[in-house]
């Protein structure tokens, strides 16, 4: 493909602008669109609201000229290829929100020219692109497949993943036609070394589904595997080790306060939604979110039996919990367990600070919570610190000098010797 070739994005979230990024650095031109006024800004003010693209990184590109970002839609009537990167939440009873992709889908209509190829790489049900997006882009008068070109192509992002960025993980496709799914293949190819290739974009889009699917639920069976331990006086995390020492056959996860972030909390529920107007129940989908999603009261009910042992009821008591990220090392709070945690305290009347190195203060409840100081005299003034999430920045040596009592679901502390450590 010729480095001639102009490239629009449309999305500069978690996907879009790492994607963005990478045919930029490649040398191709690419138009970054996104209807939020302040992201344009700060990357016109060579600043990143991403922890996986540095300030240089976009300095460099926007300086050379690779990289243009806009408000202003109608910058795709420049483009050869449009990739489509926009949210697709959970309405109520698990009910996909397509009203991003269907939004950005009439932007692209509106510009839409022969010879232009779209992919969508927002995770969606199986069946989006060809029974929304095809029709949608064909009341232009022009044909999919012959005069304009249509894929679907899953994004794998990794956020705060060091080893796997964009460029380095391999690439799924799925054309509407076998010219579709070639030109696809021949434009992330630019960019990433391997693009697996296969039949219609309804498989690409069921691949993706398959992937957290399983994600949800190995993890929510290991979040019951805690709890069976628990009752049984096993050590969930030594059982864990000793599996995992199998070469074939098993593959480990690890228990939590539940899945944050945006794919694997909800992306299963868009199968689990397009399986029921089938007429299949998808039971293993439902069953692993109401698990995980109960984890924060069950850790909750943990922490006040913890409590209880030592004579301190729990609306007496003061709580620190430390991480609300829902990943290590990632400034990202969407569907953080740990807030949820803090919630369900509040609710109980529970006096609860939060401490994370990466978050100086979070609106819950409609409250302003700050980050508070982590030191040796504040540690004291709680009776209880719950590690909701471990950071590589916080001082888990200071906590388990001072703290009373450490809960730590996320076992930080694994083959350090402390009875004073009660781990999930």
């Amino acid at each position: 493909m010729s480095k001639k070739a102009k490239i629009a994005v449309v999305g500069l979230g978690y996907v879009g602008l790492p994607l963005a990024m990478a045919f930029a650095q490649k040398g191709f031109k690419v138009f970054g669109v996104d209807t939020s006024f302040a992201r344009v800004e700060r990357i016109k003010d060579l600043k990143s609201y991403i922890a996986d693209v540095s300030n240089a990184a976009i300095a460099a590109v926007i300086r050379k000229g690779t990289l243009a970002v806009s408000c202003d839609f109608t910058v795709l009537r420049e483009a050869d290829a449009v990739l489509i990167c926009v949210p697709t939440p959970l309405k109520r009873r698990y009910t996909p929100d397509i009203s991003f992709i269907q939004s950005a889908v009439r932007e692209v209509a509106r510009s839409l020219k022969k010879g232009v190829l779209v992919v969508l790489e927002s995770t969606t049900y199986p069946g989006t692109t060809e029974e929304l997006i095809k029709p949608a882009l064909e009341q232009t008068g022009l044909k999919a497949g012959k005069d304009f070109y249509l894929a679907f192509s899953p994004e794998r992002v990794d956020p705060g993943n060091k080893n796997f960025q964009v460029t380095k993980i391999p690439k799924v496709v799925g054309g509407l036609t076998k010219q579709c799914t070639q030109l696809a293949r021949v434009l992330y190819g630019q960019i990433i070394a391997q693009v697996h290739v296969v039949s219609s974009p309804k498989a690409a889009e069921m691949a993706k589904l398959l992937e957290n699917s399983f994600r949800i639920v190995n993890i929510s069976w290991m979040n019951e595997v805690a709890q069976m331990c628990h009752r049984l006086g096993i050590d969930v995390w030594e059982v864990i080790a000793a599996a995992k020492t199998k070469p074939f056959g098993f593959m480990p996860f690890y228990p939590g306060l539940g899945i944050g972030g945006h794919c694997i909390p909800e992306d299963p529920l868009y199968l689990y939604w397009k399986a029921r107007r089938y007429g299949f129940n998808s039971r293993f989908i439902r069953l692993a979110a109401d698990i995980n999603t109960h984890m924060p009261a069950y850790c909750l009910h943990r922490l006040e039996d913890l409590l209880r042992a030592r004579k301190k009821k729990m609306a007496n008591a003061k709580v620190l919990v430390v991480g609300v990220t829902y990943k290590k090392d990632v400034k990202d709070l969407r569907k953080s367990p740990a807030l949820k945690l803090i919630e369900l305290l509040r609710h109980r009347h529970v006096r609860t600070d939060y401490h994370d190195p990466l978050v100086p203060y979070v609106k819950l409840g409609g409250l302003d919570l700050g980050s508070v100081w982590l030191d040796a005299q504040h540690l004291k003034g709680y009776d209880a610190v719950v590690i909701a999430v471990d950071h590589s920045k916080v001082n888990y040596k200071l906590i388990q000098t001072h703290a009373r009592l450490i809960f730590d679901v996320k076992n930080v502390y694994e083959g350090i010797a402390d009875k004073k450590i009660f781990k999930l």
